[in-house]
């Protein structure tokens, strides 16, 4: 069913697809486990009628499921259903003893810890799939339809710092959310994490790598659809948008922030999120290479701050270089879908985590970025020249296990900055609210915070609207009003006492 997200203050109400997590393959399947392990406890009569029943559900959906790709959250439910079918149908095939009497049946006491045995492990299978979905995205609230494409560029004049061939020139994968035209009903959506399921697969197993976790636990992302469109063709008007730039965080990719970028893009933004070659979990390139990350704590919080500084400056380098390339479509020096589209004369940069140290840092280093979005993270690298953009940062509350160091440096930031800066803080929130994680992850507050599936990208993507709004189409706008109604809001002003 359709449920809408409570708060919607930007545009139409945003609505968000709510349901079962499991395919009606897959509920067909348990419902016939179901109905295996209770028909021993029906009356003899409506036994054999239940049993044939369940068997001709459960067998073609299980073997219909397997053909179209079985998840793992249906294992327990077929474990279930075996441990149950051979007291379901013995008696069938037993038949009647001589005299006409039934067949024999385990006493109720013996029976009745094997089917509670079945029916818990039928009962994992449902749950597991509501911890572990396969992620439904929001349907985009603003006017436009969102139409995506990926693209590849190499820096000609910088060569690549994580190899040791001096021939290697840095390259990176973006991939482009912009308003787009509307497509026929029907239209296939774009795959997540990747152009083809195959490269998705490779992108998930890595990430789940990154986290030590199993791959298979999270084989619900690669089977999902966004809601934009692959090529589409941009919108019709011969309007400029404005471009956001977007870098994830440490050993992150370019489609973990999809559902924040597809809502920034149907109410008229380009944006362009980086996958940063061997900082990415897995960057699969045009031609088939897929280069794994190779950045990696020490232990030591003085070098791993160092590293992370050069790692940011890295990251920068290349928000600076895309921008330099989209700047080259806009004003026509280079072909493509969106040339004479895009308006980087009013360009934000923005990350997640270490993306967000990387676009304070990016900002710092080159004046064309007119606004920063630091999504909770800690500023790594040098705190100088002082910010001059305006400049927005959303965090989680600061609890105990907080980095100590880490609302200070963030405050010198802001404070220093000579433009207004504002500060977020949203109830209810963790590291990973600030992403897609909330949409296919467990519902476990200190994972993806306590605002749910629902609520966490509708909060993220319309507090950062209401301060792009303010800064980029509206000059001088104060987006402070707007952005109260998300958290807790300290405003930072240039002039104001320190």
């Amino acid at each position: 069913m359709r449920r809408r997200a409570p708060g919607a203050e930007h545009g139409r109400v945003t609505e968000i697809m709510t349901g079962p997590q499991m395919s009606p393959l897959e509920i067909l399947a348990l419902l016939g486990a179901v109905a295996l392990v209770v028909a021993r406890w029906l009356p003899p009569a409506a036994r054999p009628r239940v049993t044939v029943a369940a068997a001709a559900v459960l067998v073609p959906s299980t073997i219909v499921t397997a053909v179209v790709g079985i998840r793992w959250q249906l294992l327990p439910v077929l474990a279930g259903a075996a441990l149950a079918a051979p007291f379901a149908l013995a008696p069938l095939l037993r038949g009647r003893r001589r005299g006409g009497r039934p067949a024999w049946r385990a006493r109720w006491w013996l029976a009745l810890p094997g089917s509670v045995a079945c029916a818990a492990l039928i009962a994992t299978g449902p749950v597991a799939a509501w911890a572990f979905p396969v992620p439904v995205f929001p349907e985009p609230s603003g006017e436009f339809a969102v139409g995506t494409r990926v693209v590849q560029w190499t820096d000609p004049r910088r060569p690549e710092t994580f190899t040791a061939d001096p021939g290697d020139l840095r390259t990176v994968v973006v991939q482009l959310w912009y308003p787009a035209q509307h497509s026929p009903a029907g239209t296939r959506r774009a795959q997540y994490l990747g152009r083809t399921e195959q490269e998705a697969r490779t992108v998930s197993e890595a990430l789940a790598r990154g986290v030590g976790l199993p791959g298979f636990l999270v084989d619900g992302a690669p089977r999902a659809r966004s809601r934009a469109v692959f090529d589409a063709p941009p919108a019709t008007g011969g309007r400029r948008f404005p471009v956001v730039l977007f870098s994830p965080g440490s050993g992150g990719v370019r489609t973990q922030n999809t559902a924040w970028a597809e809502e920034l893009a149907s109410h008229g933004y380009v944006v362009a999120a980086l996958d940063h070659p061997y900082d990415s979990a897995a960057v699969v390139l045009a031609d088939g290479r897929t280069i794994t990350s190779e950045t990696a704590s020490s232990g030591d919080p003085d070098k791993d701050e160092e590293l992370a500084a050069g790692w940011t400056a890295v990251r920068a380098a290349d928000l600076g270089f895309v921008l330099t390339r989209l700047d080259a479509e806009a004003r026509g020096e280079s072909a493509g879908p969106l040339t004479g589209r895009l308006d980087t004369s009013r360009v934000a940069v923005g990350g997640h985590s270490m993306g967000g140290a990387a676009a304070l840092q990016a900002a710092r280093q080159d004046g064309r970025f007119a606004a920063v979005i630091d999504l909770d993270g800690y500023p790594h690298g040098p705190t100088t020249p002082a910010l001059h953009q305006p400049t927005l940062a959303l965090t989680q509350a600061i609890t105990p296990a907080t980095d100590p160091r880490y609302p200070p440096r963030l405050t010198e930031a802001l404070t220093a900055n000579t433009a207004t800066s504002y500060r977020l803080t949203i109830p209810g929130a963790a590291h990973l609210t600030f992403m897609d994680g909330p949409l296919y992850l467990p519902p476990v507050p200190s994972i993806v915070g306590s605002l749910g599936r629902t609520e966490s990208p509708h909060v993220v993507a319309a507090a950062t609207l209401a301060f792009l709004d303010a800064v980029l189409r509206n000059g001088s706008g104060d987006p402070a009003g707007a952005l109260r109604t998300y958290g807790d809001l300290t405003v930072h002003r240039p002039g104001d006492s320190r």
